[in-house]
């Protein structure tokens, strides 16, 4: 088999890719299946291990197992944009987890983590470049007079505004009608952008005013707002003992819904020098994928790590790292306004009849409606 045609192609991924139909997206890919069984690699050359030159044995960069399976056919790695991996990706995150936790992808073009000890690793090791995360130390000293008192107070007025709208009607989707407007206009209050112009603004010099690089920010806690209040709803014990909590709680449901469903589900790096990971060695200068989907729901960090558990005794979320931002700030408020705020405008707030919300996407993570009656 030809090494030009698995060698890593260019630079990571730039967003969402578009759905197309399965044929069309496998017959795009090169051809991974030799004529004959690869031959055992030399004592110490694992998948994803470096070997003199700089090049990673066939195996890692083919995505596949060492060996063959007892029927004659190789096993190769699935990739998180394999056909309806936009609805579930758990099962394809757990098998590269336990199978694979150092492979190529070519639709991602760059390599694959997807372990959490490697996943929040990644996240800070100075060996990786090119990402930013806001609350990192990096971010967290770019910002400076931010008054904190004041974004509580715009968080709290445009949650209770943008749920009396909706409250007298017989049905709404809090995910177009609530959580698409909360976080825009949070930013657009803060810097005295008209509610009007909101929308035409707030995304470009607003966000910039207040957050700088973080303004970007905006539609990630459109999605993290929708996942929270969809994990809320969706278990009426969850509604009742978070309907009047102590803001504690509400944080540390919101840091749970961040871990399970965290709205950037992929963040891109690129290697400065080799970085020793689960599997082998990642090259220095590669885009690397770390599946941060995957490693919030990692066994081997979290207990029970499929279930939505505000009180669990070992947290822990990727999405935000752990110092000062304004995009941080305001992403925890928006959540402990808006139960505060929906519940009070609507005390018999529940999902409407028959609806469950759905999670889809592939980047990016969140459900697509949350159909709901004001009056119950």
């Amino acid at each position: 088999m030809s090494h030009e045609q698995n060698r890593e192609p260019g630079r990571g991924i730039g967003g969402d890719r578009p759905e197309v139909p399965p044929a069309d997206r496998w017959t795009r890919l090169p051809s991974m299946a030799p004529t004959t069984p690869p031959a055992a690699g030399r004592a110490g050359e694992g998948v994803g291990a470096v070997v003199p030159g700089g090049l990673a044995p066939l195996a890692a960069r083919v995505r596949t197992t060492p060996g063959w399976g007892a029927s004659g056919v190789r096993v190769v790695a699935p990739s998180p944009l394999d056909p309806g991996a936009s609805h579930d990706p758990h099962g394809i995150h757990r098998t590269l987890r336990e199978e694979f936790p150092l492979t190529y992808d070519p639709l991602l073009r760059a390599w694959v983590l997807s372990r959490y000890a490697d996943v929040a690793t990644a996240l800070t090791d100075s060996r990786l470049t090119h990402g930013h995360r806001p609350g990192d130390p990096p971010c967290a000293r770019a910002h400076v007079d931010v008054d904190v008192a004041a974004l509580r107070s715009v968080t709290e007025r445009t949650a209770y505004v943008l749920a009396r709208r909706i409250a007298e009607r017989p049905q709404a989707d809090l995910v177009a009608d609530f959580c698409h407007w909360l976080p825009a206009g949070t930013v657009a209050a803060a810097v005295g952008v008209p509610y009007r112009d909101m929308m035409r603004l707030v995304r470009g010099r607003a966000a910039g005013a207040l957050a700088g690089e973080c303004g970007g920010q905006i539609a990630v806690r459109e999605k993290a707002l929708a996942s929270f209040l969809g994990n809320v709803l969706s278990d009426p014990d969850q509604i009742a003992a978070l309907r009047d909590a102590p803001a504690g709680l509400v944080g540390r449901a919101w840091a749970e819904s961040l871990r399970r469903d965290p709205p950037v589900q992929i963040a891109v790096r690129r290697t400065a020098a080799e970085v020793p990971v689960s599997g082998g060695v990642l090259p220095a200068g590669a885009a690397v994928a770390l599946l941060v989907g995957s490693a919030g729901r990692d066994p081997e960090r979290f207990r029970e790590p499929d279930r939505f558990d505000p009180l669990r005794d070992d947290p822990g979320q990727l999405t935000y790292g752990s110092g000062f931002c304004p995009a941080v700030v305001l992403a925890g408020l928006e959540a402990e306004y808006a139960l505060r705020a929906l519940f009070a405008a609507m005390p018999r707030l529940r999902l409407a009849d028959g609806f469950r919300p759905v999670w889809t996407g592939l980047i990016t993570w969140a459900p697509r409606s949350l159909i709901i009656r004001p009056g119950g």
